[in-house]
């Protein structure tokens, strides 16, 4: 079995381990060989048995079943050289209640690469003299201890890498190791505040889960260190970024998840950090205020911020220095919208997560510039339908996109983002589970199933029912508009041939009346030859509409309308009706004329608010009211001629009449 890795002989009841026990391995070195004893209740382990003998790794958990049997047995291992050596108890598995120093002096004895220790309650307070025999060891690793307060270490120590998981301490370490280059202090108890550490070869730090408070971080002279490259502050408490990293210029890995940042988004907080290829600041409760915040970073690589937040929930350009970066996480962070040039400083970025966001439209304007982007994540969103013909614009290097998630309408109105799903179905992720939420009676059906020919359809019979609606309307208003003009048009069909019952149909503001009353009503129809006027509040049926006496009284049974123009006829609403109910009438009836009177002086702007009606007194003859023994002679005599014509009427007849 030359190639033998791992040997597992762990609970079998081994109690005694011989020389000769040990024979082929004496015979042939399995240099990579992991040799599993725990869970064997050991008693003796003879001096020598081990000796020259190589392994790969040695587990002894859960063997003893006292201090002095374990003493003995582990000075049994003497002449052992090994890469790791793993002591200690199980969870579930205890024999051994105390852990005295003296227990590991057999270790002086052994080369020993590295040593990890698992699983006790009562270890040693006095770390003094405790790890005499694992000096020149270059990993140490104590899990699931109780150590109160280790305060003093051998200053000779040449550690590379000590870890501390899980076990219970009384306040943090403050240890001064110069050799050591790797620190991993994690998921630990009884640790509530970080004080400074002097470890001036430190180059890994890892201090996660820990529900530590650091009230000042981070820089050299917190860290005690200038050299750091990996530093782990994820899963603790209240962190207040007091310092942007000063003396810590050659970190290349920082995270910071799960951690409750404070004055991260005050300052350029990573404007030292050149170097710095991670950064992982997700669900820190940091809200993106300060728009320089990743100043710096020109090395960046990942960047991880889900669960964040940004001012008014909108994403601007914060990446500005970050050229190389290539993963971007900004997932949960609520977003609603994206700058249009939020991602323009950002040529290498291959990987974009903006699921479980509040994005409504798929705007691919923002992701142009990303000519090396491979993958796109906006699932769980609230993505309706892409912007108009957008959805043709995303680099050309994408191969995945993922809109699972999201509240699709499947309707007409995004055809287009409809068909474009149906032609992309190799670059969409997961496109069966691409469902509809709008309208209800598509709601849950793949987005496949939408078939455009139903908005063919649908187009061309709205198209017709908008036609005929607005045909309909049109002619309504036009019926409602016109009604009393299309009632004019059938009364001259009906009364063409009838006889007129008026010589005149007058047309005056009542507040003209006075004048109508006593100048022309008196000297029309008392005159020689008598004219009948029509007169509203003489001759109009009581009960009978205005609108429709005015048209049936006044008009059809006149031979000519007489117009009373005034400045209170050009302010009346009803003598305009009138006015232009007369101009309609003079169009359809071949024997109307009007006759107008202009009773005043008209101001000319009055006047021009009725544009019709000034253009018909600029172009025709009117009469004008002249109050002197002249003016009346040569009015009445004109107005009674205008009145004659087309009246029969017999001078002889009028002249026996009087002189009868």
């Amino acid at each position: 079995m030359p190639n033998l890795e791992y040997l597992d002989l762990s609970n079998n009841k081994i109690q005694n381990i011989y020389h000769g026990d040990l024979q082929v391995l004496h015979q042939m070195p399995l240099l990579n060989l992991s040799l599993d004893l725990s869970l064997n209740p050991l008693y003796f382990i003879q001096p020598g048995a081990f000796k020259e003998i190589k392994l790969h790794e040695l587990t002894l958990r859960s063997n003893f079943n006292s201090e002095d049997v374990m003493k003995t047995c582990i000075q049994g291992l003497a002449g052992l050289k090994i890469h790791q050596l793993v002591l200690g108890e199980f969870k579930n598995e205890r024999n051994l209640e105390r852990f005295n120093k003296s227990l590991l002096e057999g270790l002086c004895n052994l080369t020993v690469e590295k040593f990890r220790i698992a699983y006790f309650d009562h270890f040693s307070k006095d770390t003094t003299d405790l790890f005499n025999c694992l000096v020149n060891v270059s990993t140490i690793s104590l899990v699931h201890l109780v150590l109160n307060r280790p305060r003093y270490l051998p200053k000779n120590l040449r550690w590379q890498r000590l870890e501390m998981v899980k076990c219970d301490f009384e306040e943090f370490p403050k240890w001064e190791l110069d050799s050591l280059k790797e620190f991993v202090l994690t998921a630990n108890k009884g640790v509530s505040t970080f004080t400074e550490m002097k470890l001036e070869s430190l180059e890994f730090l890892d201090l996660s889960r820990n529900g530590m408070s650091f009230k000042r971080c981070c820089s050299h002279s917190h860290l005690g260190t200038t050299r750091l490259k990996h530093l782990d502050l994820s899963f603790n408490d209240i962190i207040t970024m007091s310092s942007n990293f000063l003396g810590l210029e050659e970190l290349e890995y920082l995270d910071f998840q799960h951690s409750n940042l404070k004055q991260a988004s005050d300052f350029s907080v990573f404007l030292s950090l050149r170097n710095l290829r991670y950064l992982d600041i997700s669900y820190t409760h940091t809200q993106v205020v300060f728009q320089g915040i990743f100043d710096g970073l020109v090395s960046l690589q990942v960047l991880k911020m889900a669960g964040n937040s940004f001012q008014n929930n909108f994403l601007p350009n914060i990446f500005k220095d970050l050229t190389n970066l290539t993963i971007l996480d900004l997932s949960r962070c609520q977003l609603e919208q994206v700058s249009q040039v939020a991602f323009v400083s950002l040529p290498k970025l291959q990987l974009i997560n903006m699921s479980h966001n509040n994005l409504l439209s798929l705007d691919t304007l923002p992701y142009e510039p990303l000519l090396s982007l491979q993958i796109l994540d906006c699932s769980f969103n609230r993505i309706v339908a892409s912007k108009e013909r957008e959805q043709q614009r995303f680099p050309s290097n994408l191969v995945s996109l993922n809109l699972t998630q999201n509240d699709f309408a499947c309707v007409c109105e995004h055809e287009n983002f409809l068909q474009w799903v149906k032609d992309h179905r190799q670059l969409l992720v997961e496109i069966e589970q691409m469902v509809c939420t709008k309208p209800l009676d598509m709601q849950g059906i793949p987005m496949l199933s939408f078939r455009n020919a139903t908005c063919q359809r649908s187009k061309t019979i709205i198209s017709v029912s908008v036609f005929t609606v607005l045909m309909v309307s049109l002619v309504a208003v036009l019926v409602y508009k016109f009604y009393f003009h299309l009632m004019l048009l059938a009364g001259c069909k009906k009364y063409s041939r009838g006889e007129s019952t008026y010589d005149a149909f007058v047309i005056y503001s009542s507040q003209d009346e006075d004048w109508v009353r006593n100048e022309l009503v008196k000297n029309l129809e008392e005159g020689v030859p008598p004219f009948q006027l029509c007169l509203h509040y003489r001759d109009f049926i009581p009960g009978v509409a205005i609108a429709a006496n005015i048209i049936q009284e006044g008009f059809y049974k006149s031979r000519k309308v007489i117009v009373v123009v005034s400045q209170h006829f050009i302010q009346s609403r009803w003598c305009i009706f009138e006015y232009e109910i007369a101009q309609t009438w003079q169009f359809l009836s071949s024997r109307a004329g009007i006759i107008f009177i202009v009773l005043q002086k008209l101001e000319k702007s009055l006047l021009q608010q009725q544009v019709e009606l000034y253009r018909l007194l600029s172009r025709n003859t009117y009469l004008e009211w002249e109050d002197s023994v002249l003016g009346r002679h040569i009015f009445w005599r004109r107005l009674r001629k205008a009145l004659l014509d087309g009246k029969p009427w017999s001078p002889e007849g009028t002249a026996d009449t009087e002189n009868s």
